[in-house]
């Protein structure tokens, strides 16, 4: 499976076999059960996790006991609570497996050394960090400006695969509406 992990890299840094060797050493394996936290609040977030297989959910609940998603994590995707990975800081999220996953974990310390090692892979990694502010921006961005119904249809069109993993009543939190606001959308849609 970590085929998965090589290909995304390759789409942005060409790397030899001996190379994804030394990338792949860095990193350790980890499967997880259905529900099973990955990361938990207040807990040191001490990897970042590369997606092999299943979905998980970040998420951080307010005072009222609310979960609040911030993001869904499908097979090729990288979920962690970033502040507290890059930081060293206890998690101010949470991460669950909504499906059984299997992810490669890889340490704040070891993606330093990694990156002095490899230097591309120190390239690749600025790319992905670029490309996950852009999103980020984006969601933000969607949550001030766009109606619920049209956030919904940007999460269908971009990310289809999430409506056939991800429970209703969790792409409704993701999105900020009631289930059966949500059932409204798919049945107008």
């Amino acid at each position: 499976m970590s085929h998965l992990l090589r290909n995304q890299i390759e789409k942005i840094v060409s790397l030899t076999d001996h190379e994804f060797e030394l990338v792949l050493s860095h990193f350790s394996y980890r499967k997880f059960k259905k529900h099973q936290f990955v990361i938990q609040e207040g807990q040191l977030a001490e990897y970042d996790y590369f997606i092999l297989s299943g979905c998980l959910k970040s998420y951080s609940t307010d005072i009222n006991g609310k979960d609040h998603i911030i993001q869904f994590g499908l097979p090729d995707w990288w979920i962690t609570d970033y502040q507290a990975y890059y930081f060293q800081q206890k998690a101010t999220v949470c991460i669950d497996c909504i499906e059984a996953s299997e992810v490669l974990c890889l340490s704040y310390a070891n993606r330093e050394k990694l990156c002095s090692e490899l230097h591309k892979m120190e390239h690749f990694f600025r790319k992905k960090t670029n490309r996950r502010n852009v999103a980020l921006q984006q969601r933000i961005l969607s949550l001030l400006s766009s109606s619920a119904k049209e956030r919904y249809d940007q999460l269908l069109e971009q990310y289809p695969a999430l409506f056939q993993k991800v429970p209703k009543q969790l792409i409704a939190k993701y999105l900020g509406v009631t289930r059966e606001t949500l059932s409204r959308f798919k049945s107008s849609g």
